[in-house]
């Protein structure tokens, strides 16, 4: 049985020993399994892995920045899968780091490296042309903020990341996507190739959900593609034309007029990110 967690919002999973959520404002916003870190409970955390997979085979050495932390679910799966890696996740919330640490420690040389600074700060303070992939899954609560969604903070992106890295976005928003088509029109403006991952009911507008973006020149779509279309509950992928239409006449955001995602709680959701 699952030990309790001195901090409310870690939570045991009672049916998978070893697993925990980390549950902030009623949203599960992550899942970790501490006797196997290569397992991955959400849908979009799947989706994103598939993007590292992509992009590196297993045992290859990756340098990568997390921007958010949560229970480090990614790093612990770029460790086990491409041991050797360079890690550095930038979360501002050091008391949730610990939190997790204490219940999940991070196995010894793991080469993840955890800063206890936002994301945008810790972008500046990096060197140019340093990463292979950057993953963005940061939430005040449960919506991303809004100094992580314009133009000044992608083209932070773009000067760390290496000139063929990759980036990949983790968004939450509902049809019509007003918010996320203006933080995607943005991406595409700086970084040309661009693809999202959804399920159906949440590009249909039938529910709130996640969308994975991911962007960069070295993305392969047909093989995401290829990925989507065998996996047990399906998602779409949307690129090139089809990416075209979603977008539209969609505006980037710019430090001037960003705003932070939807609260999931407008819509009446008050759990979200689980399989």
């Amino acid at each position: 049985m699952a030990k309790d967690s001195p901090d409310p919002r870690l939570i045991p999973d009672r049916g998978r020993p070893g697993g925990w959520f980390v549950r902030i404002g009623g949203t599960d916003q992550s899942f970790v399994d501490t006797s196997n870190p290569a397992y991955l409970e959400f849908d979009y955390v799947q989706r994103i892995a598939e993007v590292i997979d992509q992009l590196a085979p297993p045992q290859e050495r990756v340098r990568v920045v997390h921007v958010g932390g949560g229970g480090l679910t990614l790093p612990r799966y770029v460790a086990a899968t491409r041991p050797t890696s360079a890690q550095i996740v930038l979360e501002p919330d050091a008391g949730l780091i610990a939190a997790v640490r204490a219940v999940a420690p991070l196995p010894k040389n793991s080469g993840i490296k955890v800063r206890p600074v936002d994301g945008r700060s810790g972008l500046a303070a990096m060197p140019e042309n340093y990463a292979d992939l950057i993953i963005q899954d940061a939430f005040n609560g449960a919506q991303v903020p809004a100094e992580l969604t314009s133009l000044e903070w992608l083209a932070l992106v773009v000067r760390v990341l290496k000139p063929e890295g990759t980036l990949a976005l983790n968004l939450t928003d509902k049809a019509p996507f007003a918010w996320s088509r203006r933080l995607v029109a943005g991406v595409a403006e700086l970084f040309g190739q661009v693809v999202f991952a959804a399920d159906p009911a949440t590009i249909k507008g039938r529910r709130f959900g996640n969308l994975v973006v991911s962007a960069g020149p070295n993305l392969d779509v047909g093989r995401l593609e290829r990925v989507a279309g065998r996996a047990a509950f399906p998602y779409r992928v949307v690129s090139g034309a089809q990416l075209a239409r979603w977008l539209g006449n969609a505006r980037p955001y710019t430090d001037a007029d960003a705003q932070p995602s939807a609260d999931p709680k407008t819509f009446g959701v008050t759990m979200l990110g689980r399989n």
